[in-house]
């Protein structure tokens, strides 16, 4: 959890803490679900957004920014989340979606279906960003909330690593894009690409480089 001290007049944080749930939780009493999103600014595949609800007596250690987290730490965290927490969900919104929507009102999407997917219902929620997804519940966003909360961290990390996992599962179709290491992100290599092979299905046909691509064809 998360200690704030100052050594030699400076401010040290460790991560994410329990303060937010604690107070939110004031407020309405009953249990919280942390959600985040992971997979906007990717050129493809859907954005991925989970809910956890944390049991407090039995908060995993070492719980982060999913970034801020190596690949094997993240798995280890991932199983461990879902082995303890109360409730634990994620969803998708699809390539369709981002296209026909927006990527910021799937990301809302994806965060709803995420909370109407946890088997247990929380009474509020803290969502990481600054953006509420209208869950019809009492909502607290927090930006960089991955880094404060110890209920989002857990809801990045869950996101985080299903998005990843499934697009490997996309790369054994499509190889030639690199996502197994990239994520669908419009790294340098998945730009060339693009470029020689074209554009998938699982591509984001109303981000501005595939549209461009598009374009030209």
């Amino acid at each position: 959890m998360n200690d704030l001290f100052t050594s030699a007049g400076i401010a040290i944080t460790t991560g994410p803490d329990w303060s937010a749930e604690m107070s939110i939780l004031s407020e309405n009493g009953g249990l919280v679900c942390g959600i985040d999103e992971v997979g906007r600014g990717p050129l493809a595949g859907p954005v991925v957004a989970a809910a956890v609800i944390l049991d407090p007596e039995k908060i995993p250690q070492g719980l982060n920014d999913s970034k801020k987290l190596s690949e094997k730490r993240r798995a280890y965290l991932y199983a461990l989340i879902k082995e303890t927490a109360i409730a634990v969900s994620v969803a998708e919104a699809s390539v369709a979606e981002i296209d026909d929507i927006n990527i910021l009102q799937a990301s809302m999407l994806a965060m709803r279906r995420a909370m109407g997917g946890l088997s247990v219902r929380p009474s509020c929620a803290l969502v990481d960003g600054n953006r509420d997804p209208n869950l019809r519940i009492p909502t607290r966003t927090l930006v960089k909330g991955d880094s404060r909360s110890l209920s989002i961290a857990a809801a990045s990390i869950i996101a985080k690593v299903f998005r990843d996992e499934l697009m490997k599962k996309l790369a054994k179709d499509y190889p030639e894009y690199g996502w197994g290491k990239n994520a669908g992100y419009g790294v340098a290599y998945h730009l060339a690409a693009l470029k020689i092979v074209g554009v998938s299905p699982h591509h984001r046909r109303s981000f501005s480089p595939i549209r461009n691509i598009l374009s030209e064809e």
